[in-house]
């Protein structure tokens, strides 16, 4: 390419509207890598931290296992057994309260359900900015394009009959370059999107297992609740 031209020619001879379509397709490029990789840390931590409830159950009291969920500030596992904890321990202590005339099993399922709910927003967040960027990231890498093109029209039309095609093949070339911005932006918040949907989904099918082996337990008193060698939980209702 001549050295007049390229993105420090693009830049220095753009209008103020070329310009700001170009940073916002950087800021857009910018948000999503942070998003992506901040999320994906977060998945990563939490497929660790779901590998631990199987010690939970083979832990001898509640606060064993919670202590074998690795407690850690986030940690959906554990907050989830919190959760169920605190409900059964209200439950059976609410004699002549109005929470005592509700039924124990919809009362935990009511702060299990609470606790996820809690984890799905947590999970969710941010992805509002991956599709966002997804979605509307070429449309403004094609409206630098057509702006730029548009000046380097402009510009052989002053040129008159002196106008080559070498005069307008480098602007045009330049900006054409901002679909590609916008598809450089876009492409990998799209991919990001669907990893993420795709990881948050497994991990909340973990949770709901988890939280209904919880529930089962707190309903039953734990007496009666077993774990298998193979880390499954049996459960027997009381005679």
């Amino acid at each position: 390419m001549n050295g007049s031209f390229g993105l420090a020619h693009f830049w220095t001879q753009g209008d103020w509207v070329t310009r700001i379509t170009f940073a916002v397709l950087v800021a857009m490029s910018v948000a999503s890598w942070i998003v992506m990789l901040t999320k994906a840390l977060g998945v990563l931590r939490a497929r660790r931290q779901a590998v631990r409830v199987n010690r939970f159950w083979h832990a001898a009291t509640i606060p064993d296992g919670m202590a074998q969920l690795q407690p850690a500030a986030g940690n959906p596992f554990l907050a989830l057994a919190e959760e169920g904890e605190e409900a059964a321990t209200q439950q059976h202590t609410a004699a002549g309260q109005l929470r005592g005339a509700l039924d124990a099993s919809d009362w935990i399922a009511r702060a299990l359900r609470s606790s996820i709910d809690g984890t799905t927003a947590r999970l969710q967040s941010g992805l509002t900015v991956l599709a966002s960027v997804g979605s509307t990231a070429p449309f403004v890498g094609l409206f630098g394009t057509v702006w730029g093109i548009y000046h380097a029209l402009m510009n052989l039309s002053a040129a008159g009959q002196a106008a080559s095609i070498n005069q307008v093949a480098g602007p045009i070339g330049e900006a054409l370059i901002m679909t590609a911005f916008g598809l450089a932006a876009a492409i990998p918040a799209v991919l990001g999107y669907n990893a993420l949907v795709r990881a948050n989904k497994n991990l909340l099918a973990r949770l709901g297992r988890f939280a209904h082996e919880l529930h089962a337990y707190y309903l039953t008193g734990g007496a009666q609740a077993a774990v298998q060698p193979d880390g499954k939980v049996v459960l027997m209702k009381h005679n």
